[in-house]
């Protein structure tokens, strides 16, 4: 597997570590390039083409990564000053650095979504008029698969249940689907199917599909052109972007198989750190390529814990004073899944 021989650990805390294909390596290296701003790059054209049929979009805008995506959308739909629901786990309202104020200029109007769900009637008591006194709801923001470190996959009916909702209200939705192909692999529903009802739909290029840079940005023709403009307002024009873009091709014919691998990793990882006594990991809701686990039980610190698996030569990431998250991708096989089962039963035996 990719990227086994460059790092010596057995890195877990994410599916953007990956390291690219030989396939993709080779196809930066024969990119035919131009420049972007111009429209003349062939490669960045037939990314963002082939992305717009696979969503089943009009359009496609190539971005540098999920975050920017996902601001350049929320841009385009709204105005300065209104007001957008978000998911209070969601990826755009956590970890984009407080964009959607300081360069969206929007307020956030955050709403639970437990284990992935959307609950219709608590979203729809959200909504806002335009008023003297308060700001208009114009955009409802959802995320599937449903992380912060989680992977929930957002049932179809769910996602379908919003944008109707939205579409009674005139209001405009953008999906984060920086894994949704994550998504389409556990329910087996074509992305096309999932996405429809947005109107925006963003994905990672650089996570499950494991190409080393980017992210799409999709929807109707005219949404794209606007949201152009605003990727070039954010000083986000490319030149000769196709070295970046050709991995994202092959990305899109080559690696749809390996989420499934990644699936299966998960669940096999879950399973066996589910039977060491004192180690809690809930395996129903494993859903795509993520795990989270909690030591709250064990007589030992996150920090100290983590700090053991680090000695072993294993990585994963500190998502609480008591819990981790384990991530499956590219690069790690099943021979590693036991190693670190191994690894995580010395640890708490030694407690």
């Amino acid at each position: 597997m990719g990227g086994e021989d460059i790092e010596e650990f057995i890195d877990l805390r994410s599916d953007t570590v990956t390291q690219p294909s030989q396939e993709m390596r080779e196809a930066m290296y024969k990119a035919v390039v131009g420049d972007d701003i111009m429209g003349e790059d062939s490669t960045v054209r037939e990314l963002e083409i082939m992305s717009a049929d696979i969503l089943g979009k009009e359009a496609a805008l190539f971005v540098t990564s999920g975050t920017m995506g996902n601001q350049i959308a929320v841009m385009t739909l709204t105005n300065r000053g209104e007001e957008v629901i978000v998911g209070n786990t969601s990826h755009i309202y956590n970890l984009e650095v407080g964009a959607l104020a300081a360069l969206c200029q929007v307020q956030a109007r955050p709403m639970e979504v437990p284990n992935g769900v959307y609950d219709i009637k608590k979203m729809e008591g959200l909504i806002q008029e335009k008023g003297i006194q308060n700001a208009k709801t114009s955009l409802i923001c959802i995320e599937n698969t449903n992380n912060l470190n989680a992977g929930y996959v957002v049932p179809l009916d769910n996602l379908n249940n919003v944008c109707n909702l939205a579409k009674r209200n005139n209001i405009l939705v953008h999906l984060d689907g920086a894994r949704v192909f994550n998504a389409q692999v556990a329910s087996k529903t074509p992305v096309k199917e999932i996405v429809k009802n947005a109107d925006t739909v963003m994905f990672a290029l650089t996570k499950g599909l494991a190409a080393p840079f980017g992210a799409i940005l999709a929807g109707n023709k005219d949404i794209i052109a606007k949201a152009r403009w605003m990727k070039q307002r954010m000083g986000g024009g490319y030149r000769q972007a196709g070295f970046l873009a050709a991995p994202g091709i092959v990305a899109l014919n080559t690696m749809l198989p390996q989420i499934e691998i990644d699936h299966k990793h998960a669940l096999i990882l879950g399973k066996g750190l589910a039977k060491i006594n004192g180690l809690k990991v809930e395996i129903s809701k494993i859903h795509t390529n993520i795990i989270s686990g909690s030591i709250e039980d064990l007589p030992t610190t996150i920090d100290c814990f983590i700090g053991k698996l680090m000695q072993k030569g294993i990585k994963v990431k500190r998502i609480s004073e008591v819990s981790f998250r384990m991530v499956t991708h590219y690069g790690v096989g099943e021979s590693h899944l036991y190693e670190v089962i191994r690894a995580i039963e010395d640890i708490v035996d030694s407690l």
